[in-house]
């Protein structure tokens, strides 16, 4: 049951950044954190996958800050936290042997954080009078979440 809470819990950070919850799994698969061998997962705990994966949720922290990146509810975006909730969840559901259970937790978490990420960031833009501050908000908890998941795997 953990296994499943947790990886609902990462995909709501997918939600919010689409990269931050794969480099977080995969920095707990370094760690010793989740074990996904032998299973389809194994590569995200690659030492190359770790830096690539680190690498993009640091562009895309960058990024995010820019007026021009488009909304995270357009399809390729949205589609995208939610093959990035899918990925984390697997994982995480595979170091517990829920591989599927896992899956359906992470999508359903992405979908959660992607829609309740902006709606409420739009909020604290709105109130804030500027995007900025809500983004950066929006990064702690991102970063911060992925942080505690990480610390509260078994």
């Amino acid at each position: 049951m953990t296994a499943i809470v947790l990886s609902l819990l990462m995909g709501v950070i997918a939600g919010l950044r689409t990269m931050t919850a794969p480099a977080a799994v995969s920095w707990a698969a370094h760690l010793g954190r989740l074990s996904m061998l032998p299973t389809v997962f194994a590569f995200v705990g690659y030492p190359l996958t770790r830096w690539i994966l680190s690498a993009l949720a640091l562009a895309e922290l960058v990024n995010d800050q820019r007026p021009s990146t488009p909304s995270r509810t357009v399809p390729m975006q949205f589609g995208a936290r939610i093959v990035s909730g899918a990925l984390c969840g697997g994982c995480i559901g595979a170091s517990a042997g829920t591989v599927v259970a896992g899956l359906i937790a992470g999508i359903v978490g992405a979908v959660i954080g992607t829609l309740g990420g902006h709606t409420i960031r739009a909020r604290l833009a709105a109130r804030f009078g500027s995007d900025r501050p809500a983004a950066l908000i929006e990064d702690v908890i991102a970063l911060g979440g992925a942080l505690l998941i990480v610390v509260a795997l078994p």
